[in-house]
């Protein structure tokens, strides 16, 4: 596995080892000894979740409140989305910023975005179908988000504005300067 570190702290890419034959291919999706060994984070995953969306779904941008926080490695398995990590650590120098990378299931790239960032995604093919590690339980009652098209933050996700579909609930959130519900930044 190769780890590829990003503008934030914290926020990786990592691309696995592919063996392929004329079988198909294998590959480690995770392995808890290589994670610690190449990325230095002792991280303890306790649930997984998939999703499954059609072309222009948007989901985000979420993340849990306070001792709820997640840690997330995220990965697609079948088509393509752009994935996006949002520092909302307030006193962090990289407060309001974010990156992004696309995943498929044929790049097999995953991304790991730690406590303190908000997470969401848009889907650039017909489908896709989505899988996720959290570090932490869901917790219905502490969700956050910050509102995906916040011009201050001018995410670029890859879609005409006229194609994004959202959840009722995802297309009333709060821009990130209205947001109460944000981490303080510890170095």
């Amino acid at each position: 596995m190769e780890v590829i570190k990003t503008e934030l702290e914290g926020v990786l890419i990592l691309e696995p080892r592919i063996f392929t034959d004329g079988r198909g291919y294998f590959f480690e999706c995770y392995n808890q000894r290589e994670f610690l060994a190449k990325t230095g984070l002792d991280v303890t995953f306790v649930q997984d979740n998939e999703s499954f969306s059609s072309y222009g779904v948007l989901r985000g941008l979420h993340f849990q409140k306070g001792e709820f926080a997640q840690a997330k490695l995220v990965r697609v398995i079948e088509g393509k989305v752009l994935d996006v990590a949002v520092d909302i650590r307030k006193g962090s120098p990289t407060f309001g910023k974010w990156t992004s990378v696309e995943l498929s299931g044929e790049n097999h790239r995953q991304f790991f975005i730690p406590r303190g960032f908000a997470h969401g995604f848009s889907v650039l093919s017909p489908t896709a179908r989505f899988q996720y590690k959290c570090d932490n339980f869901y917790a219905p009652g502490q969700e956050g988000a910050i509102a995906w098209n916040d011009p201050d933050l001018a995410i670029d996700w890859k879609l005409p504005a006229s194609e994004v579909l959202l959840s009722e609930k995802d297309s009333r959130h709060p821009l990130l300067k209205d947001s109460p519900y944000l981490f303080e930044y510890k170095k």
